[in-house]
């Protein structure tokens, strides 16, 4: 979360420079922009680890923060695509319910790959816009390591440690934002998304845990429109 704060005051100071002139329409055909941070906050709801297993072991997964924009384009002068784009993301997996003092199990990257519908209010050389919108996301998991924690737990062993896969899945988003005009061209922008996630971590023990994630994303960026 620091280093969100830190790309978001750094955001501001570029806003502050470069503010100055008059809005320019967000009309139908234009393209956007953006570059800045985005913040993904899982809000974890675990099943328990199948046996053998202590009873109520559970697990919970990190926030992170990772560079990231986006691309869109105003099909009217109300509607847009959205494509969102950013860097892999790193979470840490630890131990939660029956292994709450274990600390980290693992750690998973994860790449999010969305495509957004917005409406957006007012008209299209409005200085400020929300907009409201949905889509689809695809949460791809990869480069999940397992913790000697977690194999120690597991019976796994120096010579053959435990590993993990998290099956990656496609899940419906809901977001809100809005857009401010610094000037002709320069914009910035923020959005918060709900994504609606399950998924299931196959261990190489046999064992398996179910969790809802259900994270919430933040961004914050600067565009520019052409």
């Amino acid at each position: 979360m620091k280093t969100f704060r830190k790309i978001s005051h750094s955001l501001m100071a570029v806003v502050a420079v470069t503010a100055a002139g008059g809005a320019f329409a967000q009309s139908a055909g234009t393209f956007q922009v953006r570059l800045g941070a985005i913040h993904i906050a899982p809000s974890v709801s675990s099943g328990d680890l199948t046996a053998p297993s202590l009873p109520g072991s559970k697990i919970d997964v990190e926030s992170a923060t990772q560079l990231g924009g986006g691309i869109t384009y105003m099909v009217t002068d109300n509607i847009a695509v959205d494509v969102p784009l950013a860097l892999p993301f790193k979470h840490k997996i630890v131990g939660a319910g029956a292994v709450g003092g274990a600390g980290e199990l693992g750690h998973t990257k994860s790449l999010p790959i969305s495509v957004f519908g917005q409406y957006r209010f007012g008209a299209a050389n409005a200085k400020f816009r929300p907009y409201i919108g949905g889509g689809l996301t695809y949460a791809k998991f990869f480069k999940e390591t397992a913790s000697n924690t977690l194999s120690s737990i597991t019976g796994g062993s120096p010579s053959v440690p435990t590993s993990i896969s998290i099956q990656s899945k496609l899940a419906p988003t809901v977001i809100i934002g809005m857009v401010y005009s610094i000037n002709e061209r320069w914009f910035i922008e923020a959005m918060i998304g709900k994504t609606f996630i399950k998924t299931t971590t196959t261990l190489s023990s046999g064992q398996t845990i179910d969790a809802r994630l259900n994270p919430t994303t933040a961004a914050l960026s600067v565009g520019y429109r052409f």
